[in-house]
Protein backbone atom coordinates (compact mmCIF):
# COMPACT_ATOMS: atom_id res chain seq x y z
CA UNK A 1 0.00 0.00 0.00
CA UNK A 2 1.27 3.46 -0.92
CA UNK A 3 1.37 6.22 1.66
CA UNK A 4 -0.03 9.42 0.16
CA UNK A 5 -0.29 13.04 1.26
CA UNK A 6 -2.39 15.80 -0.30
CA UNK A 7 -0.93 19.26 -0.85
CA UNK A 8 -3.71 21.83 -1.09
CA UNK A 9 -7.20 21.09 0.23
CA UNK A 10 -9.35 23.66 -1.48
CA UNK A 11 -12.35 22.64 -3.58
CA UNK A 12 -10.46 20.17 -5.78
CA UNK A 13 -8.18 19.02 -2.97
CA UNK A 14 -11.18 17.88 -0.93
CA UNK A 15 -12.43 15.89 -3.92
CA UNK A 16 -9.03 14.18 -4.04
CA UNK A 17 -9.31 13.37 -0.34
CA UNK A 18 -12.70 11.74 -0.90
CA UNK A 19 -11.39 9.73 -3.86
CA UNK A 20 -8.34 8.56 -1.92
CA UNK A 21 -10.63 7.37 0.86
CA UNK A 22 -12.47 5.25 -1.71
CA UNK A 23 -9.11 3.74 -2.68
CA UNK A 24 -8.31 2.51 0.83
CA UNK A 25 -6.95 -0.76 -0.54
CA UNK A 26 -4.47 1.19 -2.70
CA UNK A 27 -3.48 4.25 -0.67
CA UNK A 28 -2.94 5.01 2.99
CA UNK A 29 -3.95 8.65 3.50
CA UNK A 30 -1.27 10.00 5.84
CA UNK A 31 -2.39 13.62 6.00
CA UNK A 32 -2.39 16.93 4.19
CA UNK A 33 -0.66 20.29 3.98
CA UNK A 34 -2.38 23.63 3.43
CA UNK A 35 -1.10 27.06 4.49
CA UNK A 36 -4.61 28.40 5.16
CA UNK A 37 -5.33 27.88 8.87
CA UNK A 38 -9.09 28.23 8.55
CA UNK A 39 -9.38 25.80 5.64
CA UNK A 40 -6.96 23.37 7.27
CA UNK A 41 -8.90 23.32 10.54
CA UNK A 42 -12.16 22.51 8.76
CA UNK A 43 -10.59 19.74 6.67
CA UNK A 44 -8.78 18.19 9.65
CA UNK A 45 -12.07 18.07 11.54
CA UNK A 46 -14.19 16.87 8.60
CA UNK A 47 -11.83 14.12 7.44
CA UNK A 48 -10.26 13.33 10.80
CA UNK A 49 -6.75 13.35 9.34
CA UNK A 50 -3.68 15.24 10.53
CA UNK A 51 -2.53 18.53 9.11
CA UNK A 52 1.23 18.70 8.60
CA UNK A 53 2.82 22.02 9.48
CA UNK A 54 5.42 21.97 6.70
CA UNK A 55 5.66 20.59 3.18
CA UNK A 56 8.94 18.90 4.06
CA UNK A 57 7.49 16.94 6.96
CA UNK A 58 4.62 15.59 4.85
CA UNK A 59 6.88 14.66 1.92
CA UNK A 60 9.18 12.75 4.27
CA UNK A 61 6.18 10.80 5.57
CA UNK A 62 4.75 9.60 2.24
CA UNK A 63 5.50 7.60 -0.91
CA UNK A 64 3.26 9.77 -3.10
CA UNK A 65 2.75 13.53 -3.10
CA UNK A 66 -0.65 14.54 -4.51
CA UNK A 67 -0.26 18.19 -5.53
CA UNK A 68 -3.61 19.97 -5.79
CA UNK A 69 -2.32 23.37 -4.70
CA UNK A 70 -2.56 26.56 -6.84
CA UNK A 71 -0.51 26.42 -10.04
CA UNK A 72 2.13 29.00 -8.97
CA UNK A 73 3.43 26.61 -6.28
CA UNK A 74 3.37 23.41 -8.35
CA UNK A 75 7.05 23.58 -9.24
CA UNK A 76 8.35 24.15 -5.70
CA UNK A 77 6.28 21.29 -4.29
CA UNK A 78 7.02 18.86 -7.13
CA UNK A 79 10.76 19.65 -7.11
CA UNK A 80 10.89 19.10 -3.36
CA UNK A 81 9.06 15.77 -3.65
CA UNK A 82 11.12 14.48 -6.58
CA UNK A 83 14.30 15.51 -4.78
CA UNK A 84 13.20 13.26 -1.90
CA UNK A 85 12.55 10.37 -4.34
CA UNK A 86 8.81 10.67 -3.80
CA UNK A 87 6.34 9.85 -6.57
CA UNK A 88 4.27 12.85 -7.67
CA UNK A 89 0.78 13.39 -8.99
CA UNK A 90 0.35 17.01 -10.18
CA UNK A 91 -2.94 18.60 -11.15
CA UNK A 92 -2.86 20.39 -14.50
CA UNK A 93 -1.29 22.60 -15.62
CA UNK A 94 2.08 21.04 -14.86
CA UNK A 95 3.75 24.25 -13.62
CA UNK A 96 3.27 28.01 -13.73
CA UNK A 97 5.91 28.62 -16.41
CA UNK A 98 7.58 26.66 -19.19
CA UNK A 99 10.98 27.24 -17.59
CA UNK A 100 9.76 25.57 -14.40
CA UNK A 101 8.41 22.63 -16.43
CA UNK A 102 11.75 22.22 -18.22
CA UNK A 103 13.63 22.30 -14.91
CA UNK A 104 11.26 19.70 -13.50
CA UNK A 105 11.94 17.39 -16.45
CA UNK A 106 15.70 17.73 -15.91
CA UNK A 107 15.30 17.00 -12.19
CA UNK A 108 13.06 14.01 -12.91
CA UNK A 109 15.79 12.42 -15.06
CA UNK A 110 18.02 12.24 -11.98
CA UNK A 111 15.49 10.41 -9.81
CA UNK A 112 13.76 7.07 -10.22
CA UNK A 113 10.23 8.22 -9.48
CA UNK A 114 6.94 8.36 -11.40
CA UNK A 115 5.17 11.63 -12.20
CA UNK A 116 1.64 11.83 -13.55
CA UNK A 117 -0.19 14.98 -14.67
CA UNK A 118 -3.86 15.38 -13.78
CA UNK A 119 -5.38 15.79 -17.23
CA UNK A 120 -8.59 14.26 -15.98
CA UNK A 121 -10.42 14.32 -19.33
CA UNK A 122 -8.25 11.39 -20.43
CA UNK A 123 -10.42 9.39 -18.01
CA UNK A 124 -13.75 10.82 -19.13
CA UNK A 125 -16.13 8.06 -20.32
CA UNK A 126 -16.58 9.93 -23.63
CA UNK A 127 -12.85 9.63 -24.34
CA UNK A 128 -12.46 6.14 -22.89
CA UNK A 129 -15.20 4.97 -25.27
CA UNK A 130 -13.04 5.62 -28.35
CA UNK A 131 -9.84 3.95 -27.16
CA UNK A 132 -10.43 0.98 -29.46
CA UNK A 133 -11.51 3.13 -32.42
CA UNK A 134 -8.97 3.80 -35.17
CA UNK A 135 -8.67 7.57 -34.91
CA UNK A 136 -6.73 9.55 -37.52
CA UNK A 137 -8.40 12.97 -37.40
CA UNK A 138 -7.57 15.51 -40.07
CA UNK A 139 -9.83 18.27 -38.76
CA UNK A 140 -10.80 18.93 -35.14
CA UNK A 141 -13.24 21.34 -33.50
CA UNK A 142 -12.94 21.72 -29.71
CA UNK A 143 -15.22 23.92 -27.61
CA UNK A 144 -14.89 24.32 -23.86
CA UNK A 145 -17.18 26.98 -22.41
CA UNK A 146 -17.88 27.65 -18.75
CA UNK A 147 -19.84 30.12 -16.69
CA UNK A 148 -17.63 32.47 -14.71
CA UNK A 149 -16.08 31.21 -11.48
CA UNK A 150 -13.34 33.19 -9.72
CA UNK A 151 -11.61 29.91 -8.89
CA UNK A 152 -8.95 29.22 -11.51
CA UNK A 153 -8.39 32.81 -12.62
CA UNK A 154 -4.81 32.69 -11.32
CA UNK A 155 -4.00 31.48 -14.86
CA UNK A 156 -5.36 32.32 -18.33
CA UNK A 157 -8.32 30.48 -19.85
CA UNK A 158 -5.80 28.70 -22.08
CA UNK A 159 -4.02 27.15 -19.09
CA UNK A 160 -7.23 26.76 -17.09
CA UNK A 161 -9.68 25.28 -19.63
CA UNK A 162 -8.29 25.00 -23.16
CA UNK A 163 -5.33 22.92 -21.98
CA UNK A 164 -7.70 19.97 -21.41
CA UNK A 165 -8.52 19.87 -25.12
CA UNK A 166 -4.94 20.60 -26.14
CA UNK A 167 -3.89 17.48 -24.25
CA UNK A 168 -6.69 15.37 -25.76
CA UNK A 169 -5.85 16.41 -29.33
CA UNK A 170 -2.10 16.05 -28.82
CA UNK A 171 -2.70 12.49 -27.61
CA UNK A 172 -4.62 11.76 -30.83
CA UNK A 173 -2.35 13.54 -33.31
CA UNK A 174 1.25 12.36 -32.73
CA UNK A 175 2.78 14.89 -35.10
CA UNK A 176 4.72 18.12 -34.71
CA UNK A 177 2.83 21.39 -34.44
CA UNK A 178 3.99 23.57 -37.34
CA UNK A 179 1.74 26.63 -37.10
CA UNK A 180 -0.33 28.41 -34.46
CA UNK A 181 -2.75 31.32 -34.93
CA UNK A 182 -4.67 32.67 -31.94
CA UNK A 183 -6.64 35.55 -30.51
CA UNK A 184 -8.01 36.22 -27.05
CA UNK A 185 -9.50 38.87 -24.79
CA UNK A 186 -9.17 39.59 -21.07
CA UNK A 187 -12.65 40.57 -19.92
CA UNK A 188 -12.86 40.14 -16.16
CA UNK A 189 -9.31 39.14 -15.22
CA UNK A 190 -5.76 40.15 -16.14
CA UNK A 191 -5.28 37.30 -18.62
CA UNK A 192 -7.43 36.00 -21.52
CA UNK A 193 -10.89 34.87 -20.43
CA UNK A 194 -11.97 33.88 -23.92
CA UNK A 195 -9.67 32.61 -26.66
CA UNK A 196 -9.59 30.86 -30.00
CA UNK A 197 -6.65 29.05 -31.56
CA UNK A 198 -6.01 27.35 -34.89
CA UNK A 199 -3.27 24.72 -34.68
CA UNK A 200 -1.76 23.06 -37.75
CA UNK A 201 0.17 19.78 -37.56
CA UNK A 202 2.91 18.43 -39.80
CA UNK A 203 0.63 15.70 -41.19
CA UNK A 204 -1.90 18.30 -42.39
CA UNK A 205 -4.35 17.98 -39.51
CA UNK A 206 -5.93 21.28 -38.43
CA UNK A 207 -7.47 21.79 -34.98
CA UNK A 208 -9.60 24.74 -33.89
CA UNK A 209 -9.86 25.37 -30.15
CA UNK A 210 -12.29 27.72 -28.42
CA UNK A 211 -12.31 28.25 -24.67
CA UNK A 212 -14.29 30.70 -22.53
CA UNK A 213 -14.90 31.11 -18.82
CA UNK A 214 -17.46 33.91 -19.26
CA UNK A 215 -20.19 32.02 -21.11
CA UNK A 216 -23.89 31.74 -20.36
CA UNK A 217 -23.78 27.96 -20.50
CA UNK A 218 -21.35 25.08 -20.04
CA UNK A 219 -20.14 23.16 -23.07
CA UNK A 220 -17.30 20.63 -23.45
CA UNK A 221 -17.19 19.00 -26.88
CA UNK A 222 -14.50 17.73 -29.22
CA UNK A 223 -15.47 16.81 -32.77
CA UNK A 224 -13.14 14.74 -34.96
CA UNK A 225 -13.37 14.53 -38.74
CA UNK A 226 -11.43 11.91 -40.67
CA UNK A 227 -11.79 9.93 -43.88
CA UNK A 228 -15.18 8.19 -43.85
CA UNK A 229 -15.93 9.00 -40.20
CA UNK A 230 -17.10 11.74 -37.82
CA UNK A 231 -16.70 11.35 -34.05
CA UNK A 232 -18.36 13.68 -31.52
CA UNK A 233 -17.22 13.44 -27.90
CA UNK A 234 -19.35 15.25 -25.31
CA UNK A 235 -17.22 15.50 -22.17
CA UNK A 236 -20.02 17.17 -20.22
CA UNK A 237 -22.74 14.60 -20.92
CA UNK A 238 -20.11 11.82 -21.12
CA UNK A 239 -21.27 10.33 -24.39
CA UNK A 240 -19.76 9.75 -27.82
CA UNK A 241 -21.42 9.49 -31.23
CA UNK A 242 -19.67 7.87 -34.19
CA UNK A 243 -20.88 8.32 -37.76
CA UNK A 244 -19.25 6.11 -40.38
CA UNK A 245 -19.52 6.26 -44.16
CA UNK A 246 -19.38 3.08 -46.26
CA UNK A 247 -19.31 2.49 -49.99
CA UNK A 248 -22.29 0.56 -51.32
CA UNK A 249 -20.06 -2.03 -52.93
CA UNK A 250 -17.69 -2.38 -49.98
CA UNK A 251 -17.63 -5.86 -48.47
CA UNK A 252 -16.86 -4.27 -45.10
CA UNK A 253 -20.23 -2.50 -44.99
CA UNK A 254 -22.08 -3.81 -41.92
CA UNK A 255 -25.27 -5.74 -42.48
CA UNK A 256 -27.55 -3.65 -40.30
CA UNK A 257 -31.05 -2.24 -40.58
CA UNK A 258 -30.09 1.16 -39.20
CA UNK A 259 -27.96 2.22 -42.18
CA UNK A 260 -29.00 5.38 -43.99
CA UNK A 261 -28.63 5.60 -47.75
CA UNK A 262 -26.77 8.59 -49.15
CA UNK A 263 -26.59 9.37 -52.86
CA UNK A 264 -23.36 11.15 -53.80
CA UNK A 265 -21.73 12.20 -57.09
CA UNK A 266 -19.45 9.16 -56.76
CA UNK A 267 -22.26 6.70 -56.18
CA UNK A 268 -24.43 5.36 -53.38
CA UNK A 269 -23.01 5.25 -49.84
CA UNK A 270 -24.29 4.17 -46.46
CA UNK A 271 -24.21 6.06 -43.16
CA UNK A 272 -24.08 4.30 -39.82
CA UNK A 273 -24.81 6.24 -36.64
CA UNK A 274 -23.50 4.54 -33.52
CA UNK A 275 -23.48 5.73 -29.93
CA UNK A 276 -20.32 4.33 -28.39
CA UNK A 277 -20.76 2.33 -25.22
CA UNK A 278 -19.73 4.31 -22.17
CA UNK A 279 -19.32 3.19 -18.59
CA UNK A 280 -19.85 5.59 -15.65
CA UNK A 281 -16.60 6.20 -13.78
CA UNK A 282 -15.20 8.58 -11.20
CA UNK A 283 -12.50 10.10 -13.41
CA UNK A 284 -10.36 11.51 -10.58
CA UNK A 285 -10.54 8.27 -8.65
CA UNK A 286 -9.64 6.36 -11.80
CA UNK A 287 -6.58 8.50 -12.57
CA UNK A 288 -5.34 8.08 -8.99
CA UNK A 289 -5.90 4.33 -9.24
CA UNK A 290 -3.98 4.06 -12.52
CA UNK A 291 -1.14 6.11 -11.03
CA UNK A 292 -0.80 3.58 -8.22
CA UNK A 293 -0.86 0.78 -10.80
CA UNK A 294 1.93 2.35 -12.84
CA UNK A 295 4.07 2.75 -9.70
CA UNK A 296 3.62 -0.91 -8.73
CA UNK A 297 4.27 -2.13 -12.29
CA UNK A 298 7.04 0.41 -12.94
CA UNK A 299 5.25 1.61 -16.08
CA UNK A 300 4.95 5.03 -17.71
CA UNK A 301 1.96 6.95 -16.27
CA UNK A 302 -1.14 7.39 -18.40
CA UNK A 303 -0.36 11.12 -18.67
CA UNK A 304 3.39 11.45 -18.37
CA UNK A 305 5.51 14.42 -17.38
CA UNK A 306 6.55 14.82 -21.02
CA UNK A 307 2.91 14.84 -22.18
CA UNK A 308 2.07 17.44 -19.56
CA UNK A 309 4.95 19.53 -20.86
CA UNK A 310 3.83 19.16 -24.49
CA UNK A 311 0.36 20.47 -23.63
CA UNK A 312 1.89 23.36 -21.68
CA UNK A 313 4.29 24.18 -24.51
CA UNK A 314 1.40 24.44 -26.98
CA UNK A 315 -0.61 26.51 -24.48
CA UNK A 316 2.26 28.99 -24.21
CA UNK A 317 2.66 29.14 -27.99
CA UNK A 318 -1.00 30.15 -28.11
CA UNK A 319 -0.48 32.76 -25.37
CA UNK A 320 2.54 34.13 -27.21
CA UNK A 321 0.50 34.41 -30.41
CA UNK A 322 -2.20 36.33 -28.52
CA UNK A 323 0.47 38.63 -27.05
CA UNK A 324 0.51 41.21 -24.26
CA UNK A 325 0.09 38.58 -21.51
Amino acid sequence: MLKIGVFGVGHLGKIHLLCIRELADVYELVGFYDPNDEVAAKVANEFQIPRFETTESLIQAVDVADIVAPTPVHYALAALAIGHDTHVFIEKPLTHTLTEAEQLILLHKKHNVHVQIGHVERFNPAFLAVQEVALKPMFVEAHRLAMFNPRGTDVSVILDLMIHDLDIVLSLVPHEVVQVHASGVAVVSDTPDIANARVEFANGCVANFTASRISMKNLRKVRLFQKDAYISMDFLDKKTDIIRLYDAENNNTPKKDNLMTLDTNTGKKYLELQQAKTEPVNAIQMELQTFADCIHRNETPKVSLQEGYRAMDLAYRILEEIGDF
